[in-house]
């Protein structure tokens, strides 16, 4: 059981901040959006699955590239 408890916190808390970054942005609670996000996955086979990925793909390029001081867009 703690095992389980120990996944369920790494994924809420740790795992790409998605869906906490859109509820900040939009300024909406980020279990409503959770719950959103899992009720759409249902009803659509999965798909939004995609577009959580595309998401934090980009979130973590603007945290790795963007923000870095060894940016290369910075000399240009």
């Amino acid at each position: 059981m703690r095992i389980l408890n120990n996944i369920k916190g790494f994924i809420e808390w740790k795992a790409f901040g998605v869906c906490s970054s859109i509820g900040e942005k939009l300024g909406l609670a980020t279990s409503s959006i959770r719950l959103w996000f899992i009720y759409i996955s249902f009803l659509t086979l999965g798909s939004p699955i995609i577009l959580y990925m595309i998401l934090a793909f980009f979130m973590n390029l603007k945290r790795y590239v963007l923000l870095q001081k060894r940016n290369p867009l910075k000399w240009l």
